[in-house]
């Protein structure tokens, strides 16, 4: 349902609104909104994302509607929502009210007027005869609908007696800027409370009515003239003062925002029919004719929108449907509420605390035709609205049996129990409301169109997660109708994230051709790496893409496969059953892997838990590149391939690479799930990686002692590796095997702490041989090898040359060999 499906196919038709019936057009929306559903289903498959695809929850099935119309009954019977007349956000192009979550603020560019209300000589007042307020609008259109004037008590203002005679009556703080802007000259001849004003009564600038001065706290000193222009019809805030002062509402403004002739309303000749952003050079006219404008001026500044058509927004007074927000506690509720649950990141908390505490109440109707009707019957002698159980539970039931569009087909006496009277007149004449609820309340009931009717789902859900700008939209009426209907959020926690912008930060557009389809991404680079590339941005900000970033991402992306290929190779003749070797006689290297593994499934769980999925990513691939790549698989390889086949060096660090691609594929399922399905294929080879369990942490693997020192190893391996280089370049060794290290070591504790890994630094630095000698001076140097090259495994030798049968092999290859013959 809502205004984008609507908006679409009118256009597509060629056709408003007024141009076909109702219930044809619910008909081709439907039809609209189902083929878009398949499509989508699809696009969401080949991201490789879960769902219940053959069985989804659709907002527009008859199961779910009744459940929304439900809600708002509840919310009627209770007290939340009422009908009244006052002034919302109206989008004339669409012809509809608009709730907070569809506005969309963005620069426009208004008239800056300054014109005079002349007080009226009636009663004696502290300012002259003659004296004029001094008002600023931005709006001169919504003066034709002006019935007071504001000021604020505690400010002080004065009377200005320009050079010309006038008399001005404005706030003191502003006059210096006044006397700049509008070139005034002369003297203040009075100061005055603003409390004191209060009561006094103008002219209108051009029209035959009073202007009364009225009190209002918000009226401000920083910019205006002090003095503002009160328009019931038109604005929140002057709606509340004119119920503070019984002000009259007019609105002489239609559903297209043209100005109609109108009993309640004057509207100059020359105005009306004209649209209400037009009408502005027009009013300026007249009241530079009547010698009322003292200044006319362009300002640039931020501006309600239309979401969907991005047209200006009026603010006009209709009669509508809302929830109360403060009936029944419901904005404290709510508030205190929002504590309880936990917000991803934490700044999203007091974003929806500070929304709900400034929210007015919700308009929930909209003069549009696709969506679920608003399910109330009127009198149509009195007008009164039909809250009545027996009438609320029969229309349930309708919508349950045929849908929402059942509405429109039925009789309104076919929506009330036999003989039903209106409980106010006694009439048993009726007719049905015209209005549809606002999508936002259609969503925001998912917690009870879904959870409520679903046997395998439980209320309240553990996460909801959309972008940022949802804290106005889905979360918010998804937590007001929880609280009103259930009493409390339907969720544990809401996680919120950016939105997508180029590479250099910009929001995307057609325009502006930055657009990256996420199907191009796919076509070329596999869902796999648009996921890794998803979860590796840190969602907390607007997340940037580009070819630059998705090709680091696609290496990225080989470095997790590459790690996984190399494990898959070297433990093709492994069985784990058969050739596993217990932890204790396992190499101390071994066991530091299997440590490293756990250590990071421990981080990369808790990163999860708490919904830091970039920390994830970061985690292992940390792992995939510092512990395995650049460490431990590339020292790997001389044991992998040149020990004897079954030996307990061989068979050790198979152990560990089994252990550790048996948690890496799990923990990779979630991000790249394609490529993790598979790994698990060539690994295991049973169901699927998606149906395995979590890997647990052992925790009796993890030995900080032993990652502590070997974290010492790696630290010595980067100096000798630099050492290395400097001779490979300065072309004084060829190959790292080709090199015997002599470590020459100043300090007991360091000297003792290598000694005991003796046999380990050959394999660590990858060198032929190592020696260890007490010093008075710290020295790493590169050497020689002894001996000669053994063909097998290419380490330097003294052995080889000795066995007259295999004069090319070293002891360990020799053995090797003789053993396989």
């Amino acid at each position: 349902h809502g205004m984008p499906i609507e908006h679409q196919l009118f256009k597509e038709m060629k056709k408003t609104k007024h141009d076909m019936d109702q219930v044809k057009f619910r008909k081709l929306a439907h039809e609209f909104a189902m083929r878009f559903v398949s499509i989508q289903r699809e696009e969401f498959k080949r991201l490789a994302i879960f769902g219940e695809w053959a069985n989804p929850y659709l907002t527009l099935d008859p199961a779910y509607e009744k459940e929304v119309v439900k809600a708002f009954n509840k919310l009627a019977k209770d007290g939340f929502i009422y009908r009244g007349l006052k002034p919302i956000n109206w989008c004339a192009r669409c012809e509809t009210a608009l709730a907070e979550a569809e506005v969309e603020y963005e620069n426009h560019v208004s008239p800056s007027v300054y014109v005079k209300f002349v007080l009226k000589p009636l009663a004696p007042h502290p300012c002259g005869a003659g004296s004029a307020f001094l008002v600023w609008t931005t709006t001169p259109w919504t003066l034709i609908s002006n019935v007071a004037i504001a000021v604020h008590p505690d400010l002080n203002y004065i009377i200005f007696k320009t050079d010309g005679g006038e008399e001005l009556i404005l706030a003191e703080d502003l006059l210096e800027t006044l006397q700049k802007k509008i070139k005034l000259r002369g003297k203040v001849i009075k100061k005055i409370k603003g409390k004191e004003l209060e009561g006094m009564v103008t002219r209108h600038p051009f029209l035959g009515r009073d202007s009364k001065v009225v009190l209002a706290d918000y009226v401000s000193n920083q910019d205006g003239t002090g003095c503002v222009h009160i328009a019931p019809g038109h604005g929140q805030e002057d709606y509340e003062v004119g119920l503070k002062y019984n002000l009259p509402v007019i609105m002489p403004v239609d559903d297209k925002g043209r100005f109609l002739k109108s009993k309640d309303c004057e509207v100059p000749d020359p105005i009306v029919g004209k649209n209400v952003f037009d009408a502005n050079e027009l009013v300026l006219k007249i009241l530079s004719d009547k010698r009322s404008l003292l200044l006319a001026e362009k300002t640039e500044h931020s501006y309600p929108h239309c979401w969907r058509c991005h047209q200006p927004l009026l603010f006009r007074a209709t009669r509508q449907w809302f929830v109360g927000v403060d009936r029944n506690n419901l904005r404290t509720k709510t508030l205190n509420e929002i504590k309880r649950v936990g917000w991803v990141p934490e700044i999203g908390q007091k974003r929806i605390s500070s929304m709900i505490e400034m929210r007015p109440d919700w308009c929930l109707s909209r003069q549009r035709y696709w969506g679920v009707p608003i399910p109330v019957v009127y009198c149509s002698s009195c007008d009164c609205e039909i809250i009545d159980d027996r009438v609320m539970k029969k229309i349930e039931e309708l919508f349950g049996r045929s849908g929402s569009d059942a509405w429109f087909i039925e009789s309104p006496s076919s929506l009330l129990p036999d003989g039903f009277k209106c409980p106010k007149c006694g009439s048993r004449e009726f007719k049905k409301e015209t209005d549809i609820l606002d999508v936002w309340f259609e969503s925001g009931a998912s917690h009870q169109g879904v959870l409520k009717i679903r046997e395998d789902l439980a209320f309240p859900v553990d996460l909801y997660l959309e972008g940022s700008d949802q804290h106005r939209g889905w979360f918010q009426s998804s937590l007001l109708i929880g609280m009103g209907v259930v009493g409390r959020a339907p969720f544990k926690n809401v996680l919120t994230h950016g939105f997508v912008v180029d590479g250099e930060g910009k929001k995307m557009s057609k325009s502006a051709g930055n657009v990256i389809a996420p199907q191009e991404i796919i076509t070329k680079k596999g869902a796999d790496v648009l996921r890794l590339w998803a979860s590796s941005s840190s969602y907390f900000d607007d997340v940037k893409i580009s070819e630059e970033i998705l090709e680091r991402t696609v290496e990225a992306y080989r470095k997790f496969r590459n790690t996984a290929k190399f494990i898959l190779g070297n433990i093709n003749d492994f069985d784990h059953e058969k050739h596993a070797v217990k932890y204790k006689d396992m190499l101390e290297i071994d066991r530091w892997a299997l440590s490293r593994v756990n250590t990071v499934l421990r981080d990369v769980t808790s990163a999860f838990e708490s919904f830091a999925y970039h920390e994830v990513t970061s985690s292992i691939y940390r792992f995939c590149i510092v512990d395995m790549s650049s460490f431990y698989l590339d020292i790997l390889k001389d044991r992998l391939y040149t020990f004897a086949k079954n030996s307990i060096a061989r068979r050790s660090a198979q152990t560990a690479l089994y252990k550790i691609l048996d948690i890496l594929v799990r923990e990779l399922a979630p991000l790249i799930p394609f490529t993790a399905e598979e790994i698990w294929g060539y690994f295991n080879g049973r169901d699927s990686v998606h149906l395995a369990d979590w890997p647990k942490v052992d925790s009796s693997l993890i030995d900080p002692g032993l990652e502590n020192s070997w974290a010492k190893l790696l630290k010595l391996r980067e100096e000798v590796l630099k050492a290395i280089e400097e001779r490979r370049i300065a072309k004084l060794i060829g190959s790292p095997l080709e090199s015997k290290i002599k470590l020459y070591i100043k300090e007991d504790l360091e000297y003792n702490f290598l000694a005991k890994h003796l046999d380990d630094l050959p394999a660590l630095f990858i060198v032929s041989q190592v020696e260890l000698e007490r010093a008075k001076e710290r020295i790493i140097e590169v050497a020689p090898a002894d001996g000669r090259k053994c063909v097998r495994c290419w380490n330097w030798n003294t052995f080889v040359g000795s066995d007259k049968t295999h004069p090319s092999l070293c002891q360990r290859c020799l053995n090797v060999v003789e053993e396989r013959i």
